[in-house]
Order: structure tokens, then C-alpha cells, then sequence
């Protein structure tokens, strides 16, 4: 059977998955270069700012230098003064290796924020693309309708002339084709709609643009390469060495201490039987400095990071949770709509014996042209309807890939 025929072609293209084997980021072709700039600077400032956390500890070098020149009384006194000193911690009870542990996974964690937030970009263009599609093959679909709606009124005219009907059949005919026509506006509107949408955010022309096919992921290769997950994992890691940093602070810290200063003057005596002098100081110093706080509030801020990796710990079992229920409900989804391809399947299979022998009874002189054209329009609207429920399936699938990244 044709419908038949054209389920198989379905699956077949749903088994095919486009970019099941590539990388995720083959899905980013969906959106605009002007998007992608902007995540590609959001990465880099994740990494300048990384980069900077990472180097807290080491202490500034300060250069000092002053220059003054004054003249009291009948003098003219010249003064420069210049130094250079640092102040670095060399040992913090383990602080310094806490902060560049803590600065890798805030990189880590920020980076998958970017890429959760990219994500969602990229699935709301391939959403918007569908549901475009989806759309024009609902304005086929509706033509259709209004072809049959036509051939409806018509019959109903020719019945309503003969004697056979009265005027209520005859206004429901056309108040049915009023209907459907008006069905087929909202349909454009909200077409257009979605195509302002898309080419906010994408540069492809979506009259050419290509679908990819998604194909049915496993509950565990959708948690295993979950970027949501991922983030929730990294954030683990980063709480744990902010907790780390935080007790640091408050134990032991070592610090290497040293300077070098000169400092002259010039003393010139600008009267009778004047005279110079000078005096020239040069020292330097270097030396440890052991210091440890006794701060009343340590054991709660110590608490409140405890606290906090304690909870992200957590978060990530109930994300797992959440997410779970959320592949249920897309699978369930797709279940629906796999019985309405189903019911349009057999639908189509009772549409074309009837149109089978409708032809028959045509060519004997039993049926109209009407009868016919009505039948092979059904037919149509059966497949077509197929293709609306398989990219309904394709969008629920999508739901999955929002969050799935197999790198």
C-alpha cells in the first residue's frame, strides 16, 4: 500500500540519523555566525577570567618613585626617593593549590553554562525550522480541506436544487468552507511568525535549509552525555575546592618578604660662598612573615562552604531525577504519536479501497467525478499527516538533544 510505503520510508529516515555519529557541534550550523561570535568571546572571557583566578595568589611587585625639588630660604633642595617591594605568599596550608584547583573547575563550570545556554539557542532554531516545515505541510493539508469542503458545497448545491436537500445542509456547506479558508489564514500568520523568529537567530534560508534527523537515544547515553548533568558534576568539583580555599584562609600562611630603597638628597646653597651637599641612602630587607587570623566567624564561613558542596552533591541526584522523568515524557510522547501514525495508516489503507473502488464504480456511471476527487484528497491528507506526526516525534526527540552532546 502507498501508506504503507510511506511509514517505511519514515522510519528508515528516522534509523538514519544525520548527525548521530558526528559531533554535537555540527548542530550549531543552525545558528547565525553573529551568535556564534558571541559565545566564542564568551569562552575566551571565561578563560581570561580563569586565567586571572588562577594567579590570585601571587602578589603584586609595587615600584615606587618620587621626585621634589624645592628652594626654603636660600637654599634649593633636591629629593629622589624610588623602592621596590613584594609581599608573597609562599606557603597558605594548602591555599595556593586549592585556588588553582578552584579556578580550573570555575572555568570547567562556566564553560558549561555557555554551552547549556548554546544549546538551548541551537534547539530553538531547529524547533523553529520544524515547526516552519511542519507548517507547510499543514498548508498543503489544509488545501486539501478546502478542496473537499468545495466539492462538499457543491454536491450540496446541485442535492439542494434537485429537491433532495433543504437551505440548512446547503448554509453548513458553506459555512464549513468559510471555516476552513480562515483555518488556512491563522496557518500563514502563524507561519510567518515563526519565520521572523528563525531569521532572527539563524542565517540559513529556511525554504532550503535541511532537517536533521534525530534518532531514538537510550536512558543512559542520554544521562552519560548530558551537558546538564555535566555542569552539575563540575559544579561538585568547584564547590569542593572553594570549601578547601576557605579553610586555608584561616590556617598558617607563610609569607617571603623583601625591598630595596634609595633615597638622596641634594642640598645646594645658592649664596655668598655657597655649597653642595649630599646625602645618599641605599638599604635593602628581606625577611618571613608567619601569620595565622583568629577570626570569631570561622567555623561558620567554614560551615556555610561545607554547606554548599554538601548541597551540590545533591542537586545532581535530583537532576538526574528530573531528568529521567523528562526522558519519560518524551518517550511516552512519541508513543502517542506513533499510534496516530499508526491510525492514519489504517486510515489511508480504508481511503484507498474506497477510492479503488470508487474509480470502478466511476467508470461504470455509479459515482461523479465529485465522489473521486474527494477520496484522492483524503488519501493525500492521510500522508500528509504522517509527515506531521513524524516531525512531531522529531521535536519531542529534540527536547532530548537540547541537553545531549556527544563529544
Amino acid at each position: 500500500m502507498k501508506a504503507l510505503s510511506l511509514f517505511i520510508t519514515l522510519l528508515a529516515l528516522c534509523s538514519t540519523a544525520l548527525f548521530s555519529n558526528e559531533k554535537s557541534d555540527s548542530l550549531e550550523v543552525y545558528i547565525s555566525e553573529y551568535k556564534k561570535e558571541q559565545f566564542k568571546y564568551d569562552y575566551q572571557k571565561i578563560k581570561a577570567e580563569s586565567s586571572k583566578l588562577r594567579d590570585s595568589w601571587i602578589s603584586p611587585v609595587n615600584l615606587s618613585y618620587s621626585y621634589s625639588n624645592s628652594n626654603p630660604y636660600d637654599d634649593e633642595l633636591e629629593s629622589t626617593k624610588a623602592s621596590i617591594k613584594m609581599d608573597q605568599t609562599i606557603f597558605a596550608s594548602g591555599g595556593i593549590y586549592y585556588s588553582i584547583k578552584f579556578a580550573e573547575a570555575s572555568q570547567i563550570y562556566s564553560d558549561y553554562s555557555v554551552d547549556v545556554a548554546k544549546r538551548k539557542l541551537v534547539k530553538e532554531a531547529i524547533s523553529l525550522l520544524m515547526q516552519i516545515k511542519q507548517m507547510d505541510m499543514r498548508e498543503l493539508k489544509q488545501n486539501l480541506q478546502i478542496k473537499n469542503s468545495e466539492i462538499n458545497l457543491e454536491q450540496k448545491k446541485e442535492q439542494y436544487l434537485n429537491g433532495q436537500l433543504d437551505s440548512g445542509f446547503l448554509d453548513n456547506a458553506v459555512i464549513e468552507r468559510n471555516f476552513v479558508i480562515q483555518s488556512l489564514y491563522d496557518i500563514e500568520t502563524s507561519k510567518e511568525r515563526l519565520i521572523s523568529r528563525f531569521n532572527a537567530i539563524s542565517d540559513m534560508n529556511y525554504k532550503e535549509a535541511e532537517i536533521p534527523q534525530l534518532k531514538l537515544l537510550s536512558q543512559d547515553n542520554f544521562l552519560k552525555h548530558n551537558i546538564v548533568l555535566s555542569m552539575s558534576r563540575s559544579d561538585i568539583q568547584r564547590t569542593k575546592y572553594s570549601k578547601e580555599v576557605t579553610v586555608a584562609k584561616y590556617l598558617p600562611r607563610l609569607n617571603l618578604i623583601a625591598g630595596y630603597s634609595f633615597d638622596t638628597t641634594n642640598d645646594i646653597y645658592s649664596g655668598e660662598g655657597g655649597s653642595v651637599f649630599d646625602d645618599e641612602t641605599k638599604y635593602y630587607n628581606y625577611g618571613l612573615r608567619l601569620t595565622m587570623p583568629l577570626d570569631v566567624n570561622t567555623f561558620k564561613d567554614i560551615e556555610v562552604s561545607k554547606v554548599d558542596y554538601l548541597k551540590s552533591k545533591v542537586v545532581i541526584e535530583d537532576k538526574k531525577r528530573e531528568l529521567i522523568a523528562i526522558f519519560e515524557h518524551v518517550m511516552q510522547n512519541i508513543e502517542n504519536f506513533e499510534k496516530k501514525k499508526s491510525l492514519s495508516i489504517e486510515n489511508s489503507e480504508i481511503y484507498e479501497k474506497l477510492l479503488s473502488e470508487t474509480k470502478d464504480m466511476y467508470s461504470a456511471g455509479y459515482k461523479t467525478h465529485y465522489d473521486v476527487s474527494l477520496l484522492e484528497n483524503s488519501v493525500e491528507i492521510q500522508e500528509i499527516d504522517l509527515k506531521i506526526f513524524e516531525m512531531d516525534r522529531q521535536l519531542e526527540l529534540l527536547t532530548l538533544y537540547e541537553m545531549y552532546k556527544n563529544e
